[in-house]
């Protein structure tokens, strides 16, 4: 590690400690990304995140309440596919989630279905409920795709945060700061965004799946209530008969 990277990551460990929870998201998303995308170029980043990660994941947790754990848990079932980090560093950030029983690694099919694939999951002992669904509907009502002020703020970033052919506007230190502070701010802000969507996309992957196993339910259901309409109706005709029949009997007797 060199001593600019050490001294960058003492300075986010230190303002990471001291932030609010949904702050606290935003940096492992930040780092989260850094990793994939450094790991492209070069194993840099990822060796010098490796002997605080842990730490970081413990933080976060013991401040965090159970959806925090669950927006955790994706980033590490992210990291456990590709194989960002040896088995024995996931290991430790498992146990860290989900105490001494090792989380159950899942597979890329479960992380990424393709529609295709949809069909072919296979189904629980019993369908969803509808207040499952409802809640899971209600839940998506604040997803970060719906979050019209914050993509207002994301549109209206200044081109000089994304484009670098504007860097050579930059003639002294001064404006050099406010520019560096706008893309820490921006880049914050994507980091954020980036994975409350990666969470809204999973969520609604999970519920497609559940829904898709509803309707068979229902599909089900309508199929056997069918089938009983049509046997309740022999079964009327034969007592409707049965009383016509008794009736003219009983009009016969003295």
């Amino acid at each position: 590690m060199t001593a600019s990277h050490a001294s960058a990551l003492a300075a986010a460990a230190r303002e990471a400690t001291q932030a609010p929870l949904s702050r606290k998201l935003t940096f492992l998303y930040l780092a989260n990304d850094v990793i994939q995308n450094s790991k492209k170029k070069g194993p840099e980043f990822t060796q010098d995140f490796a002997p605080v990660i842990v730490e970081a994941f413990k933080h976060v947790n013991r401040d965090g309440e159970e959806g925090c754990k669950k927006q955790l848990g994706r980033v590490l079932s992210i990291w456990q596919e590709r194989a960002v980090y040896e088995n024995i560093l996931l290991d430790q950030l498992s146990q860290v989630l989900y105490g001494a029983k090792k989380a159950k690694k899942r597979s890329y099919e479960e992380i990424r279905p393709a529609d295709e694939d949809f069909a072919s999951q296979s189904s629980p002992t019993e369908p969803p409920q509808t207040a499952e669904l409802i809640r899971a509907l209600q839940e998506l009502e604040n997803a970060a795709s719906g979050d019209s002020v914050l993509c207002q703020r994301i549109s209206s970033l200044p081109a000089e945060v994304h484009d670098m052919s504007l860097l050579h506007s930059i003639t002294d230190k001064e404006s050099g700061e406010r520019l560096s502070r706008l893309v820490e701010e921006a880049c914050m802000l994507l980091a954020d965004y980036s994975g409350r969507l990666a969470a809204e996309i999973d969520d609604r992957r999970q519920l497609t799946r559940t829904l898709m196993v509803f309707l068979q339910s229902q599909k089900d259901g309508l199929t056997q209530n069918e089938q009983k309409l049509e046997e309740y109706k022999r079964k009327l005709a034969r007592v409707t008969q049965v009383r016509k029949e008794l009736r003219s009997r009983l009009n016969n007797l003295p």
